[in-house]
């Protein structure tokens, strides 16, 4: 197929955390790809809670607007550049690379992944469900026998971390803030669902799991951070990969004892875990996720509002930083 003349996509025009404000659709020229190149169009790119980091510039330091938005997209690779030999014309490809809330996107052959087919199931597994398998079984050290708790565990990321760890042999808490993402958690395996707007987690912790809490894998932030701490088990582990509370709010200032005095007499520990600094491993746990998704070991739940094209990307992001969201949020690009 010949390329279009020129294409659209979203870009940072300021640096804020209102993605609605920082952002713009401009339309550039689409160009041949260089050597080592594919170009890839569009098919569904992934919604994440930390693009509006991506907008703020916290994630291109010493860079200047404008800078392309969006972390994830999937679609047909419709060019290849001289010296290609992983990919050719009508191949699949997923990309983790910023700029993924284009119609085209142009990237170096190795910055993309092949995959089976261009869906909002297989892209949700490219970064959600890798920072889930990484965050758990790399950073985490999860074991089986374990009593394991995921905050937000209906959102994109957490949804995959109740099903490894409950494949993983363990007894799974997940948190919620609404009555109809219950039900749903219930279907991916949870043992017990603390909606935590009904029930405070901190009783429930101390009344029903008083030993504590092994491995948490939090998203959350705040309240839900610091109660996530004061139960964690003897040799706990708490993985933090995001803190969603505080992305469009000033950081919480504290007033109280260092942290240590609460891990120190528990020898449990707080990690931290960052896609970007594990890239090497994304290959092989994204394997291991799409062999456990054809077997309907894994399954992927996308939220169904459907938002399509460059226009719906800024109300996608308002949409999953509402909390209205259950499953993954996806944009889609054509047909």
């Amino acid at each position: 197929m010949s390329l279009p003349s020129a294409y659209r996509k979203v870009i940072a025009t300021q640096f804020s955390k209102r993605f609605r404000e920082a952002s713009q659709i401009v339309e550039v020229p689409l160009q041949p790809p260089k050597a080592n190149e594919i170009v890839i169009r569009s098919r569904y790119a992934g919604v994440n809670a930390t693009d509006v980091n991506i907008s703020a510039g916290l994630y291109t330091p010493g860079s200047q607007p404008p800078i392309d938005l969006g972390a994830e997209m999937t679609g047909e690779v419709v060019a290849v550049g001289e010296e290609v030999s992983s990919f050719k014309v009508g191949d699949w490809a997923v990309s983790n690379t910023l700029g993924g809330y284009a119609e085209y996107v142009t990237i170096p052959a190795r910055r993309a992944i092949p995959v089976p087919e261009a869906s909002p199931e297989v892209l949700s597994l490219v970064v959600s469900g890798t920072t889930a398998s990484i965050g758990l079984n790399t950073v985490g050290e999860m074991k089986s026998g374990e009593t394991v708790l995921v905050t937000a565990a209906a959102g994109g990321t957490g949804q995959f971390a109740v099903q490894l760890a409950k494949l993983a042999g363990n007894q799974v808490i997940g948190t919620c803030g609404a009555d109809d993402k219950i039900e749903m958690l219930n279907e991916l395996g949870c043992d017990r669902v603390v909606q935590y707007r009904r029930e405070d987690l901190g009783r429930v912790l101390s009344a029903e799991y008083p030993r504590g809490v092994d491995l948490v894998y939090e998203s959350v932030g705040r309240q839900m951070f610091d109660t996530c701490v004061d139960h964690l088990a003897i040799r706990g582990r708490l993985v933090v990969i995001g803190y969603i509370t505080e992305y469009l709010a000033p950081p919480e200032e504290m007033t109280s004892n260092r942290i240590y005095f609460k891990l120190l007499g528990k020898s449990a520990s707080i990690r931290s875990m960052f896609l970007l600094h594990y890239m090497k491993q994304v290959p092989e746990h994204l394997a291991r996720l799409l062999e456990l998704y054809r077997e309907g070991k894994v399954i992927v739940a996308v939220d169904p509002t459907g938002f399509v094209g460059v226009e719906q990307v800024a109300d996608a992001v308002e949409y999953l930083h509402s909390g209205q969201s259950s499953g993954k949020v996806v944009v889609r690009f054509g047909a």
